[in-house]
């Protein structure tokens, strides 16, 4: 674990920047008032330290990155998982205590995201699709599952609407898929405002995490050394991913279009109280997608395979199981 003299904290700075955010957030009194409902308890983390998981770092066609993977027997189905921002892998760590006991595991920080490295030339959705079909062959997973919340949700949809593939089924939510998109106050300003991304950059990786805590969750806390993985992680990176947030309107038509094509078991999972992405988002990706099916996690936020860690650990254990 971790030296905890070395672990980065959410300081002063970061907790200005984040509370500015909040005032000019209109969902929150919302979130305020589920979380209350909740028990929520912003001083006591959920889990005190992570689980473990078997972080390393490899290079990948020229591009640095991190990853966990966690193989039991050829004969166990494989599921894979890609990062969310601005989490990192990590926040996968009381799903993967779970679900390492019947599955092979992989999950890994996306180019520009998480602990991987970055460049600007990552941040497409295009990008991403292609790094993830280069990440399957690599490993030579033929068959797998693919989970895929956020912009992680982008990236699987991307990879199964260009490339030719065997994947059994994909777990998708939360992140951008249809036109037009019900985008939440925060996703309207990284998308539409030059002003607002460069204000994301000037305030430092520090309030962009504590701002995510905030508004996308609403149940689960993260604890210190999560807090300082994400911080840590996306420290010189902001600028970056804010280009991935830039190219939204361009990517998003060309995603949107492939919908009605892909015809792979899907299930689709949302946060009730996603403000983020509206949950009418999940509506019409279910109605776009032929093969989908849809699961609307209560009293759960942005981040469900957090909020709803449990549940969401048996929706996979279930969906793998049903069409494996």
């Amino acid at each position: 674990m971790t030296n905890e003299n070395k672990l980065s904290k959410i300081n002063l700075y970061d907790k200005f920047n984040a509370s500015f955010v909040n005032l000019i957030t209109p969902e929150m009194p919302g979130l305020k008032k589920i979380r209350k409902e909740n028990g929520y308890n912003n001083n006591e983390p959920t889990f005190e330290k992570p689980f473990p998981m078997p972080l390393e770092y490899i290079n990948l066609k020229g591009v640095k990155i991190r990853l966990a993977k966690s193989l039991i027997s050829p004969d166990k189905p494989t599921v894979v998982l890609l990062s969310a921002f601005p989490h990192s892998i990590l926040a996968y760590s009381p799903v993967w205590n779970i679900l390492k006991e019947d599955f092979n595991l992989y999950a890994y920080d996306m180019p520009g995201f998480g602990g991987s490295e970055t460049k600007a030339e990552f941040m497409t959705f295009k990008f991403q699709g292609e790094f993830l079909n280069d990440f399957l062959k690599h490993f030579k997973i033929e068959t797998s599952h693919l989970v895929g919340p956020d912009v992680g949700m982008a990236a699987v949809l991307a990879y199964v609407g260009n490339h030719k593939h065997t994947i059994k089924s994909m777990m998708i939510g939360d992140g951008p898929a249809v036109l037009p998109s019900a985008d939440a106050s925060v996703m309207k300003k990284m998308v539409q405002s030059s002003f607002w991304r460069l204000s994301f950059v000037i305030a430092g990786s520090g309030a962009l995490v504590e701002s995510a805590k905030n508004i996308c969750n609403v149940k689960y806390v993260p604890n210190k050394y999560e807090i300082s993985d994400y911080k840590n992680s996306y420290k010189g990176k902001v600028a970056n991913t804010m280009k991935w947030f830039k190219g939204y309107t361009t990517s998003l038509p060309i995603l949107n279009a492939s919908l009605s094509e892909i015809k792979i078991p899907t299930k689709i999972f949302w946060g009730a109280h996603d403000a983020i992405l509206y949950k009418e988002n999940a509506l019409s990706l279910h109605d776009k997608l032929p093969n989908s099916s849809l699961e609307i996690f209560e009293n759960c936020g942005h981040f469900v395979y957090q909020d709803g860690y449990l549940k969401f650990a048996k929706m996979v254990q279930d969906w793998v199981n049903q069409h494996h």
